[in-house]
């Protein structure tokens, strides 16, 4: 059974209450006397037996909102978070482990034990970064739109794994804003494995069944200013066991703009803050990933591509896993710089009926792509167990689909629509 937890707002956010009867996942509310306030909690842990470092965490776990922290007591009950009463390094390791994961949206799906005993494994490290970026990427859309509330709906899947949906509806400057994470593990299906072996992937199943373990997290944020773009952003990992005992390994991903309307001044800020990312790793990187972005996000039935593009990549197994890790990382955090300025900058901007006639249109293209072409919702449909309000939290509330629309020549809509034909080179 998934767990709702309503309530996480720009004041949750900032630390404030949400009031007698909430449900939240605010990370600085304290419980009310007993073991509410650090001390209480310390000793609280101190009593169960788990030695000084425990009882540090613990403390710092005091600050996190009631459901949330239930469910991380339960945990460390388990012996999951500082499994006994150790010391040293391995139990000051634990600590920083759990002060980590307090600054998430709820608990990672994996338990905290799980995490720490493969801390150095990318299956672990990878389930952290999408975790952080889900709470930064939260938090600034939190900041920006302060009247707004993310709910935060943590899933499980049956046949292995699960996650957590962060989504914001109906805001003043966000209409519909999802940041989906999950880590799923089990046997891929026939379907899934058919649509990899068709990118190229030679996989080699024991029986009939292929071992997976895919995590990742995805988001589309949709504004209700047409004036304000669309952003698409997910980053991926793969691992597949074979037959014979080897792992297959890749990372996917990519971040890509889809204005209603083109300016150029935010192009270059969102495609030069992407390059200077990937520049960090590779100089190559950006112009291949540019061009794949292009060439992905494109609707074969209408001729145009679905924005105005970013960056894209998928099977990215080399120069070396830890390089491809790095080289993800820097993607995810140039998420919000490449984004919120905008968001800032046009989010009061005014519009007319027909400039939101417009966006409604060109979200009915924005839906075309995710339903018949996108990979992830592909994969997302052909995974048994998957959960599929997750997997279609991309489409927007509204869109509008009008017979023969064309706009006028040398109309701002036909100067979009010329770039999404022709797509530019925004930075050198």
């Amino acid at each position: 059974m998934s767990l709702l937890v309503r309530g996480v707002c720009a004041a949750g956010a900032r630390g404030m209450s949400l009031g007698a009867g909430s449900r939240c996942c605010c990370r600085r509310s304290f419980w009310a006397g007993g073991c509410g306030s650090p001390s209480g909690a310390s000793r609280w842990a101190e009593r169960l037996g788990w030695g000084a470092a425990a009882a540090a965490a613990a403390a710092a776990l005091a600050g996190l909102g009631v459901a949330r922290r239930a469910e991380m007591e339960q945990q460390m009950r388990r012996g999951q978070l500082a499994g006994g009463g150790g010391g040293g390094r391995e139990a000051e390791g634990d600590d920083e482990l759990a002060l980590r994961c307090e600054r998430f949206m709820a608990p990672p799906v994996s338990g905290l034990g799980e995490l720490r005993d493969r801390r150095g494994a990318m299956r672990s490290r990878m389930e952290l970064l999408i975790m952080e970026t889900q709470s930064q990427v939260c938090n600034a859309l939190a900041q920006v739109d302060r009247g707004a509330q993310f709910t935060v709906d943590r899933w499980e899947r049956k046949e292995g794994g699960g996650g957590i949906s962060c989504v914001l509806q109906n805001g003043e400057v966000f209409e519909k804003a999802g940041v989906n994470v999950s880590v799923v593990f089990g046997h891929l299906s026939e379907e899934a494995a058919q649509q990899m072996r068709s990118r190229g992937k030679t996989l080699k199943g024991k029986s009939g069944k292929l071992p997976f373990c895919a995590m990742g997290v995805s988001s589309v944020i949709h504004p209700k200013n047409p004036h304000v773009p669309t952003i698409h952003f997910n980053y991926r990992y793969f691992e597949i066991e074979e037959a014979d005992g080897t792992t297959q390994w890749w990372f996917g991903g990519g971040t890509d703009l889809t204005p209603t309307y083109l300016d150029k001044d935010d192009a270059v800020h969102f495609h030069k803050t992407l390059k200077e990312a990937c520049d960090r790793h590779n100089p190559e990187l950006y112009p291949k990933f540019k061009k794949w972005c292009d060439d992905y996000f494109y609707i074969k039935h209408r001729g145009e591509r679905r924005g105005i593009g970013g960056i894209f990549f998928d099977d990215l197994d080399s120069p070396s896993k830890e390089e491809v890790f790095q080289f993800v990382q820097s993607c995810a955090k140039a998420i919000v710089p490449c984004y919120v300025p905008i968001v800032k900058k046009h989010c009061h901007d005014t519009f007319s009926p027909e400039e939101k006639l417009w966006q409604q249109i060109r979200r009915g293209r924005y839906v075309e792509f995710n339903l018949v072409y996108d990979r992830g919702t592909k994969f997302g449909l052909a995974t048994p167990g998957s959960r599929i309000e997750s997997i279609l939290m991309s489409l927007p509330l509204t869109a509008r689909w009008e017979y023969m629309h064309s706009p006028p020549e040398n109309s701002r809509e036909a100067e979009i629509l010329e770039v999404l034909r022709h797509p530019k080179d925004w930075v050198p």
